[in-house]
């Protein structure tokens, strides 16, 4: 009897110190994650912040840009039209970012869509400003015929010298106008009968241009070749080949075409689409786009492909 009482007096400092370094090695683990879970929701937490900084980033960047779009007017009705589609585009876009201020993919693209209407915001200031001048200068010249045509009546040098000056004047007025200007990418599936868009540079195969050339009552009518000129994202000109049968002249010197496109004009307006294409493949980045007609550039636009 007094050997088993000894037995279990040993038996219980050792449970003792076994419960003791369990609970240890318990507390110890229920610690470790503890402080898991903490790091991971600090992370989660600085994340999410950093979206929302993008986010009103962003916000910021389309406010300014929708100021900028209201500060842009043209008597040009078909010009207006698309300013006004693209004030519509930049209030959706400013909805888009307060629906999906945690969705980081959203705000990436919307971010990109705000340069992309950015860059088109500037086409159209220099096609406002071109315009303006343009009228301005024909009034002047217009006036200053008329009144050298009165004063110098009957003068065979100066009538001369007045009908250069009216000749030149018409020429500038007879340069038409080109707008509602796209340009996309395109693949092509069934054997090229159907066509789809995309904007992976890997996989696009034509770049789709759309134009349409404006009234000109005083510009030549008939047949008018439109050329698009395109210039990669590392400055070259896109071409299918490089010889002669691919050169143009336009403003006064000359360069390779990737797409071009024979119109009937008949002095009122028209729309035209060509496919683009080049030796090479395409690359991601920024595709500056041109449109000639009568050896002028009358429109221009940009494409960025991921």
């Amino acid at each position: 009897m007094e050997e088993n009482t000894s037995n279990e007096n040993r038996k219980k400092p050792v449970l003792f110190w076994g419960f003791i370094t369990l609970l240890v090695i318990t507390n110890s683990v229920t610690f470790w994650m503890y402080l898991q879970e903490k790091n991971k929701a600090t992370n989660e937490i600085v994340v999410k912040e950093q979206i929302i900084v993008e986010r009103d980033n962003v916000q910021d960047e389309l406010l300014q840009l929708q100021k900028d779009y209201e500060n842009l007017e043209t008597n040009d009705k078909a010009l207006q039209a698309e300013i006004d589609a693209k004030k519509e585009e930049i209030a959706q876009l400013l909805k888009d970012a307060e629906k999906h201020k945690g969705d980081a993919s959203i705000i990436a693209k919307l971010r990109k869509e705000t340069e992309t209407l950015r860059q088109i915001m500037r086409g159209y200031v220099r096609t406002i400003d071109s315009l303006g001048t343009l009228n301005k200068t024909l009034i002047v010249q217009k006036d200053n015929v008329l009144k050298e045509l009165d004063s110098e009546k009957g003068k065979t040098s100066s009538l001369n010298k007045e009908k250069d000056d009216l000749k030149a004047t018409i020429q500038k007025g007879s340069i038409l106008s080109c707008f509602n200007i796209t340009a996309k990418g395109v693949k092509f599936k069934n054997g090229g009968k159907k066509e789809s868009e995309t904007n992976k540079a890997s996989r696009v195969q034509k770049i789709k241009v759309s134009f349409s050339l404006g009234e000109n009552k005083i510009a030549k009518s008939g047949e008018k070749t439109v050329y698009v000129r395109i210039l990669t994202p590392d400055g070259k000109e896109m071409a299918k080949n490089y010889d002669d049968n691919y050169r143009f002249s336009f403003d006064k010197s000359s360069g390779y075409f990737a797409g071009k496109q024979s119109l009937n004009y008949a002095n009122s307006e028209i729309s035209g689409v060509t496919y683009c294409e080049g030796k090479d493949e395409f690359v991601p980045g920024n595709y500056m786009i041109e449109i000639s007609c009568d050896g002028v550039v009358i429109g221009n636009t940009s494409l960025h492909l991921d």
